[in-house]
């Protein structure tokens, strides 16, 4: 039996590439593939934005209700209020629907030549990524009020939460959910059943170019110090490591047991990049270009896991067999640290196990709605079969 060595890169259904520019320029394109096309294709929902919370526009109840633990971004809240005097100075309502709750109809048409001309007179490309970002996530909140469980970020009839089972996360790890603004609420994302599983201080989104939440998770790398921050990707310009590399290099040395694990100060942080292959590419050079601002220097360490395919496979397409859904790569890491004796009685494989579950839980919800819908659930062929 083959074992595959992979970079842990999470959510790898492809999509179109985005770049430091995030692309706002050119046509939304909808995402290929069987699965990842939209897991239910929900008909237009209309909504005011003011009838789910009063005067203002996003509480931080509702905010954090969708599994963050930052402040309301305050771009988020401007894209919002604009929204709002836009649907007002058009006397159009808005209306969302289909993958990702994209805004329709004559509304869309409208606040697409809106956003673009804001977009382009943003002249400094942080303010551009920042604003591409709070864009994605205003209209995800906005179209998914009173159709999403704000808990599993399926539709509320498909809502899966009271089958996961909560299971606490060894306090000397800490897992951060590094995502793109379009995965967030996506029905078929896997890093929300981490926050689920091990409650959201064990495993804390942090999306990509919303400044708050950034701040808050390089906060707590500066607080840590570089040697407890590792990220799951395929560096391609430094080696990358296996968990053994990382862990059990001191202790094969002669000692008994390695500081930075055993002397648990501050958690070891383990970056999830929760994102499609292409979009993960713009996601890394971010990560390595803010740690050369707090560190001198831009490498982050790097780790890759030895795992099989995960159960998402038979649903969503993924652009080979050697890459995996987040999830799957949590699981994955636990399972392998479990195996080294700094770790071994820590319980991560009961942990490893509960994320398992809860991912088996996911895709039989999936399955159901799109059976129920009159989808096809086989995946679609597209590797060859050159692993056994």
């Amino acid at each position: 039996m083959l074992s595959v060595t992979r970079a842990l890169l999470v959510k790898c259904s492809p999509s179109p590439t985005v770049c430091n520019k995030t692309q706002m320029d050119s046509r939304p394109r909808s995402l290929r593939g069987t699965f990842s096309r939209s897991a239910s294709r929900s008909p237009p929902r209309e909504a005011r934005i003011g009838d789910s919370v009063g005067d203002e526009s996003i509480t931080l109840q509702e905010w954090q209700g969708w599994g963050t633990i930052s402040p309301v971004p305050a771009m988020v809240s401007e894209v919002v209020d604009d929204l709002k005097v836009l649907e007002r100075d058009i006397d159009a309502q808005m209306s969302f629907g289909g993958t990702g709750g994209k805004l329709q109809g004559d509304f869309k048409i409208q606040e697409d030549k809106k956003h673009r001309a804001t977009y382009q007179a943003l002249g400094d490309s942080e303010k551009k990524i920042q604003f591409f970002s709070a864009r994605q996530i205003a209209c995800r909140l906005l179209g998914s009020r009173g159709y999403l469980c704000q808990k599993c970020w399926l539709p509320q009839e498909d809502c899966m939460c009271s089958k996961i089972m909560p299971c606490p996360l060894w306090h000397g790890i800490r897992l951060w959910l590094y995502m793109h603004p379009k995965d967030f609420l996506r029905q078929n994302n896997t890093g929300k059943l981490l926050w689920q599983v091990f409650g959201v201080q064990a495993a804390t989104l942090c999306i990509f170019g919303i400044a708050e939440q950034e701040e808050i998770m390089w906060n707590a790398f500066k607080l840590a110090g570089k040697e407890k921050v590792w990220c799951l990707y395929p560096n391609k310009n430094a080696p990358t490591k296996s968990v053994q590399d990382c862990f059990a290099q001191e202790s094969s040395a002669g000692l008994e047991c390695p500081p930075t694990v055993t002397n648990v100060d501050e958690p070891l942080n383990f970056i999830l990049i929760d994102g499609t292959w292409n979009n993960s590419a713009a996601m890394f050079r971010r990560l390595k270009e803010r740690a050369k601002l707090v560190w001198g220097e831009e490498d982050l360490s790097c780790i890759s896991l030895a795992m099989g395919a995960s159960a998402m496979h038979k649903l969503r397409p993924q652009p080979s067999w050697d890459r995996t859904c987040t999830a799957a790569a949590a699981i994955g890491l636990l399972s392998e640290l479990q195996l080294l004796p700094e770790f071994s009685s820590y319980g991560l494989e009961k942990q490893a196990d509960a994320v398992e579950d809860a991912l088996e839980i996911l895709l039989e919800s999936l399955t159901a709605r799109r059976l129920r819908m009159g989808r096809s659930i086989r995946r679609r062929e597209r590797h060859n079969s050159d692993i056994c």
